[in-house]
């Protein structure tokens, strides 16, 4: 199969999995206003060397942290409004929505590349003089959150990976095993193991969508789906990031496999899992190689900060004090 054709198909896989991710409405948001950067709490914008409006919220107290979306393009809101209160207790939260995503302005230029959403990171930080931050990402966010710490491990106090996706085939053929078992004996057509990935993995998405059993695959109790959906109403949805990513084949730029590059990341790591989360994969932490990381299952599939409170606060408590400890 040729490169190009390859990209098409994945392309169209990985939309099917930016849209199982929280649902948004359908309109992008219009672009923000500009606003001069400030690390006080609250919201604001931030404008980017080639002129993008990001839109961010500083919310909590303690050690700065990133929360790193996944999506991709999904947003920071939803996380923010349904498990704040978990996280804000630990750390001094920077909620980012990427270019193109959620309440951010988008790219005239269509520049979505890993290499720039790495470095509007790396510009918030600069803008709200933070020394060093931790990461929090989730879900598709881990391959943004691991190519920043690869590029600016010195501005990298610890990272916590919620949920995290480091290599992209995997978390899709992972996705596509489980999503296959759920459907209905009477609407599970045969997997041809010879097809394409991407062409597998996007019409397992789409028949569990036609059944309306994406909620599924991705909370382990039916009531998260309708509090996700109830808390995305009336949020802003900026699609350019995922749509151009997908039509133009940049896509392929985030499907390498990060995990055997952690090995050479010394950072102090918290990685949190669901016992059941096919969507990452429920064995795919197993992978990962942080020299100095600490792994916590917990139940549940593959919103854990959201259906896991307490056990997700328990890690954060016991992680947040040990960076404290290292402070110099």
């Amino acid at each position: 199969m040729s490169m190009i054709v390859f990209r098409a198909n994945l392309s169209l896989g990985l939309l099917a999995l930016c849209l199982a991710c929280p649902p948004v409405l359908a309109q992008p948001a219009a672009p923000p206003a500009a606003a001069a950067p400030s690390a006080a709490q609250g919201a604001a914008t931030v404008t980017t060397s080639d002129g993008v409006a990001l839109a961010y919220t500083v919310a909590g107290q303690g050690i700065p942290c990133l929360f790193v979306h996944g999506g991709p393009g999904s947003g920071s809101e939803v996380v923010q409004r349904l498990a704040g209160d978990v996280l804000e207790k630990r750390f001094r939260m920077v909620y980012l929505d990427q270019r193109g995503s959620g309440r951010s302005a988008s790219d005239p230029r269509k520049d979505y590349s890993l290499e720039r959403v790495v470095q509007d990171m790396e510009e918030l930080r600069a803008s709200l003089k933070i020394d060093k931050w931790v990461l929090m990402p989730h879900s598709f966010g881990g391959i943004i959150a691991t190519a920043y710490a690869r590029r600016h491990p010195d501005r990298v106090t610890g990272m916590v990976l919620m949920n995290s996706i480091l290599h992209l085939p995997a978390s899709m053929e992972s996705t596509v095993a489980h999503g296959h078992a759920l459907l209905p004996a009477d609407a599970r057509p045969p997997l041809d193991p010879a097809a394409p990935l991407p062409q597998r993995f996007g019409m397992v998405m789409g028949l569990l969508g036609q059944a309306r059993l994406t909620g599924r695959l991705m909370y382990a109790d039916p009531a998260t789906e309708s509090r996700v959906g109830a808390a995305m109403r009336g949020l802003a949805a900026n699609r350019d990031f995922a749509s151009t990513l997908f039509a133009s084949g940049a896509i392929a730029g985030y499907a390498h496999d990060m995990a055997p590059a952690t090995a050479g990341l010394a950072m102090p790591v918290l990685v949190i899992s669901g016992k059941e989360d096919h969507v990452s994969g429920a064995e795919h932490y197993r992978s990962f190689r942080f020299p100095r990381q600490q792994v916590v299952l917990v139940p549940g599939r593959h919103f854990s900060m959201i259906e896991q409170p307490a056990e997700v606060g328990q890690a954060l408590d016991g992680f947040a004090a040990s960076l404290r400890a290292l402070a110099p």
